[in-house]
């Protein structure tokens, strides 16, 4: 889409095309934004607040495919003072080290404008929000897939002339509005447009649609940004950690959480709030008991403490897995329902139905029954020979019979303790924890090594058979003999290290080598064989 409009008076007819003085100089904006978060709408903005300052203007957008091949991108250029007797050149599309302002509504995206050179030290102001949302790519992978934050964001300190980064997802949230309107506040609070604050606020007035909301994101994106210097830098400290919480805990959970290290806190109040959700506040305590325990063996050094860090999210997660009475409550929440309705696009008066798809196999029923009834479920499995039995399910939640089903499948919570699955976990949990405490005396460095051996535990059914032979081999090959002493470290840290890249790098589980049994046959010899050959 190309969008082209020449202030009124400008010639017509010329032989030749001008060239703008350096007082008429050309501006040009580039608008990284995602699907549904009015791309469209700021790029509009924008043309009208040129259009009603007498400026030449054209605008151009490139669609794109979200997260996966890029944002949406509008470009737009105009001059920066208004002219009668000039018929400027527009550019269709952005030229890389040719962009004086470059706006992102995600860290990603970013760093994407980044990477095709359209933020250059010498020319461009980058104007990006820190907040997140996270790719196909990342989820997919079966470790920690993101894309480190830090890295992103000392690239934009070290590739814009001016960098002015902030949370916009946080105004967006707190202020009920689009992100459009949060980055045209960036925008004008940065000083990159030749009008005045007023013409924007005049611009969305006339827009008709949400212009409270619109209004109140503008002006807090706006003096955020205004608060920013010239030379102002991102600050290199932000990172993940920015997107991590703060769960609302009760003075008694805040008393015993200030028995751990600082550094320790925040994340571990994360791990509490997950139990508790998960099971019980009894499971919570469980859960800080052996934090404290851990942290009483170590050094109070920074290694010893990141070691900690990461057992502790390992930990929280590992304790709260997925079986068939966690997914049931999950899908009966409330708050799910209403993200489908927003994301269906549904109207109050709307009627919306909601299937689930199950598909349980026999080890995850036997998994939520008692520890000897499905010990004896498994036991009947792998003696039933033929393909696996699995039982295809399709429930609609929307309705009654279904959301009644799924809540009774949830209200089994109290009876987890004395499942199978539960028995399993907490036995594998308690011998990782006691390895945990056992070597972080030794090595810091390894222990933050086995701290992340869980990550190969994940899903159900197959994945998860795969992520326990995972979890098997490593700990024979690697943990064991760490236990038994006499290691070089430095060489054990590194082959631990790969191995656990490797693993989390093999979703399909081909490092597990797995050999079929096959029946020895005993044939009695016939006698006239055997005594022709004597």
């Amino acid at each position: 889409m190309v969008y082209r409009w020449i202030a009124e008076g400008v010639m017509a007819q010329r032989s030749r095309h001008d060239i703008p003085k350096p007082e008429q100089a050309l501006r040009s904006i580039l608008v990284a934004a995602l699907g549904g978060e009015g791309g469209g709408v700021l790029a509009n903005w924008l043309v009208s607040c040129a259009q009603q300052a007498g400026l030449a203007v054209q605008a151009t957008s490139v669609p794109g495919v979200a997260q996966r091949t890029g944002a949406t991108s509008y470009y737009i250029e105009f001059l920066t003072q208004p002219t009668k007797s000039l018929q400027p050149v527009f550019a269709l599309s952005p030229m890389p080290a040719q962009v004086d302002v470059v706006v992102a509504s995600e860290l990603l995206e970013a760093a994407r404008m980044m990477e095709r050179g359209f933020v250059t030290p010498d020319k461009t102001c980058l104007i990006a929000s820190t907040s997140r949302v996270y790719t196909t790519l990342e989820k997919m992978q079966m470790g920690d897939g993101r894309f480190d934050s830090r890295r992103m964001l000392d690239l934009a300190k070290t590739m814009a002339q001016r960098a002015v980064l902030f949370d916009m997802a946080a105004l967006t949230q707190a202020h009920q509005t689009v992100v459009s309107a949060v980055m045209f506040g960036a925008l004008a609070g940065a000083g990159v447009l030749p009008w005045s604050r007023e013409l924007c606020e005049q611009v969305i007035s006339a827009s008709g649609k949400g212009v409270a909301a619109s209004l109140s994101g503008f002006s807090a994106a706006f003096l955020k940004a205004s608060l920013s210097s010239t030379a102002e830098k991102p600050n290199a400290d932000a990172g993940d950690d920015q997107y991590l919480g703060q769960p609302i805990m009760s003075p008694l959970w805040l008393d015993r959480l200030a028995e751990l290290p600082p550094s320790l806190r925040k994340l571990s109040s994360i791990g509490v709030a997950r139990c508790i959700d998960f099971q019980d506040e009894a499971y919570a305590q469980d859960y800080l008991e052996k934090l404290k325990r851990l942290v009483t063996s170590t050094c109070q050094r920074e290694a010893s403490l990141q070691a900690v860090e990461t057992a502790a999210r390992h930990l929280a997660l590992w304790m709260c897995y997925e079986d068939v009475i966690r997914v049931a409550d999950l899908k009966t929440r409330p708050e799910r329902f209403a993200r489908i309705r927003v994301e269906a696009h549904a109207q109050p008066l709307d009627i919306l139905r909601v299937v689930e798809h199950f598909k349980p196999g026999l080890d995850e029923i036997a998994a939520v029954l008692p520890e000897k009834l499905g010990k004896a479920l498994l036991a009947w499995a792998q003696r039933r020979r033929g393909k696996p039995w699995h039982l295809a399910l399709h429930i609609r939640s929307s309705s009654i019979w279904g959301y009644l089903m799924l809540r009774a499948l949830a209200r089994l919570r109290p009876w987890r303790r004395k499942s199978l699955r539960f028995s399993q976990e907490k036995v594998s949990i308690e011998l990782w924890w006691e390895s945990l405490c056992a070597l972080l005396p030794k090595s810091a460095a390894f222990a933050e090594v086995l701290a992340g051996l869980p990550q190969v535990l994940k899903g159900y059914g197959d994945t998860q058979l795969r992520g326990r032979l995972n979890f098997e081999r490593l700990w024979q090959t690697h943990v064991v003999p760490a236990l038994h002493g006499g290691k070089d470290w430095q060489q054990a840290i590194e082959q631990f290290q790969l191995a656990l890249a490797a693993s989390l790098a093999d979703p399909e589980g081909t490092l597990n080598k797995t050999y079929r049994s096959k029946p020895v046959l005993w044939l009695k010899q016939d006698e006239s064989v055997s005594g022709k050959t004597a």
